[in-house]
């Protein structure tokens, strides 16, 4: 089968090998014109047979949105474009509409696998029409984990429906994520339990919590046990922001993902404005300690 693919990035360049080792001809197109097949998108277009199917792998939003507007001039009545960036599941029913203006159709799709995708293929949420899900299938195919095709596939409804999961998919990651991470450091200020990353590290068989994301924490470990050579700053996607604005929307607790949110937030700041406030108001009523900011560092230095 043959597919137009933009964005050779991280995942899109894993994307593009994964599909050819599996038989498919992928024309793709990047603006870093050492990893790209083609010159421009609209020279993409052209080396693919009608009907074609374009999927779409670049930053979400404005990048997105504008990569979408140009194939809607390029392409024809009968293609098909993919979105398997990480959009917001808000942006799919626009996009849809824009095509379909000219007959092209539209899928949104929730893709998760990272840099290991290549090895162990995608997990893929799929939103809009049967028929449209039906024919890329051998793409699916070829991109998902060898097994059943539930094991990592999903037809998860209509137009959107694919975003939405995964926007799900990764506020559960964000909760999952900081479990481990507070377990982590709950054990290391221990000071007798003297092998943390074994600990974690028999966690990985024949327990609860087993799991990828815990393979990934001790193979992190192993590399640096201590994890000297990291700062705690956490960005976060912004898929987590938008699971939690879901939830309010639809009225559904999250505290969890919420709280693992505003962890990140909060591993930004140097000095807590808010934790300042919480110090002072406990020196006012108890008279509790506090530490005043030294003179030079500007951080807590000395205790009365």
């Amino acid at each position: 089968m043959q597919l137009g693919l933009v964005g050779l990035g991280k995942m899109g360049f894993n994307m593009r090998e994964r599909l050819r080792r599996a038989g498919h001809e992928v024309v793709g197109y990047d603006r870093n014109p050492d990893v790209s097949d083609s010159s421009s998108l609209a020279d993409m277009v052209g080396k693919l047979g009608a009907p074609r199917i374009v999927w779409v792998m670049v930053p979400a939003g404005g990048p997105t949105r504008q990569t979408i507007a140009e194939l809607c001039e390029l392409l024809e009545a009968g293609d098909l474009v993919i979105d398997g960036g990480n959009s917001r599941f808000t942006d799919d029913r626009a996009n849809a509409a824009e095509l379909g203006k000219k007959g092209i159709g539209y899928l949104d799709c929730g893709v998760s696998g990272g840099v290991w995708g290549l090895q162990n293929g995608y997990g893929l949420m799929v939103g809009g029409d049967a028929a449209l899900v039906h024919r890329a299938m051998p793409i699916f195919d070829a991109l998902r984990p060898e097994g059943p095709r539930e094991e990592g596939f999903a037809h998860a409804g209509d137009i959107g429906a694919g975003h939405f999961a995964k926007m799900v998919h990764n506020g559960i990651e964000y909760g999952l994520m900081q479990a481990y991470a507070e377990g982590f450091e709950l054990l290391s200020a221990a000071d007798f339990v003297r092998d943390v990353p074994g600990v974690l590290k028999a966690w990985t068989r024949g327990t609860v919590v087993r799991s990828w994301l815990l393979d990934l924490l001790v193979k992190a470990l192993e590399d640096d046990p201590e994890l000297e050579r990291l700062t705690g700053w956490v960005e976060d996607s912004g898929e987590g922001r938008w699971t939690v604005e879901e939830a309010i929307n639809h009225a559904v607790p999250v505290p969890v993902i919420s709280a693992a949110l505003f962890a990140r937030f909060a591993s930004r700041q140097e000095d807590s404005p808010a934790m300042k406030a919480v110090a002072a108001l406990r020196n006012q009523f108890g008279g509790h300690a506090v530490h005043r900011a030294g003179p030079s560092s500007g951080t807590g230095s000395t205790h009365h």
